[in-house]
């Protein structure tokens, strides 16, 4: 009887999943159930990703790849990671809690001497003929963007204070897009484990074209040398659109057989890597 009420149950949570096809809720601090922005949800290596908006309100959507046990992570900087199984949520009305993870980094003081500027990556506009789209050809609602990443790979040889990060939009079709400034280090080729413990967030408006800068300064983010290979990234969490038709937001790229550009489409999802070199860098001053 136990056996059959088992498999009554995984029948029952299939059925759910194939008529809902999502999993609603809030994220929420559980500190002080103050609702927690931007958190990065998904399920690892499902192509399955979204975020919380500003009131921590979530909408994922599941595909075919999944079941009840798959985990559905929830992660977000400054607290412990949550993990969640499928079966264990309803399709709407879920409220998620979050633990605050201890601060453990201490603070570094780094005394440069004689700092000289560098750039990391690539300034070059090209002539505008190639464009790497945050918009593919399977994307549906402007949801369907939400947590997708894209960025460039930067060798670190010295040790540096970032200035500012910029980028070149060549096209545009949103009065707002706000991203999350990611730093991984890089194995195996492809980004891993985040760096830097700040949640870095900058929006751009007003459907603006052409170079982009947001300046790092106030964050004091120092780059060591011994870091070697790393991916910096901008995650798209948040957006609206000019009108109901906008799809589109593009940075000029160039192939390149030396540089490595980096995408996924949604958080959580695997890695890909291409031969494409971004307009996209970071100034410095270098020791």
């Amino acid at each position: 009887m136990k056996y059959t009420s088992t498999l009554l149950f995984v029948f029952l949570s299939f059925a759910i999943y194939a008529q809902e096809n999502t999993i609603s809720g809030d994220v929420k601090s559980s500190q002080n159930s103050s609702a927690l922005e931007y958190v990065n949800i998904g399920i690892a290596r499902k192509n399955s990703g979204t975020v919380s908006n500003t009131n921590g309100n979530f909408v994922l959507k599941l595909n075919k790849k999944m079941n009840p046990n798959d985990t559905i992570l929830f992660s977000h900087i400054g607290f412990e990671t949550k993990k969640v199984l499928i079966s264990q949520l309803k399709s709407s009305n879920n409220v998620v809690k979050m633990t605050p993870s201890e601060n453990t980094l201490k603070e570094v003081v780094v005394s440069f001497k004689k700092p000289k500027p560098k750039q990391f990556g690539r300034s070059a506009k090209g002539l505008g003929l190639m464009h790497f789209n945050f918009f593919t050809a399977l994307d549906k609602t402007v949801d369907d963007y939400l947590s997708r990443e894209r960025g460039m790979e930067f060798r670190i040889k010295k040790d540096c204070k970032i200035t500012d990060f910029n980028f070149n939009i060549t096209s545009n079709e949103f009065k707002s897009v706000k991203f999350r400034l990611n730093f991984y280090k890089i194995e195996n080729g492809l980004p891993s484990t985040i760096l830097i413990e700040k949640d870095i967030l900058f929006e751009v408006k007003d459907n603006k074209l052409g170079l982009f800068t947001f300046d790092l300064q106030p964050y004091d983010i120092y780059l060591d040398k011994e870091m070697g290979d790393i991916a910096v990234t901008i995650q798209w969490i948040e957006s609206v659109k000019s009108n109901e038709k906008s799809k589109f937001f593009a940075i000029s790229t160039a192939v390149s057989a030396t540089e490595n550009s980096f995408y996924r489409e949604r958080n959580m999802a695997n890695w890909s890597k291409s031969g494409q070199s971004l307009t996209f860098y970071l100034n410095t001053m270098c020791q």
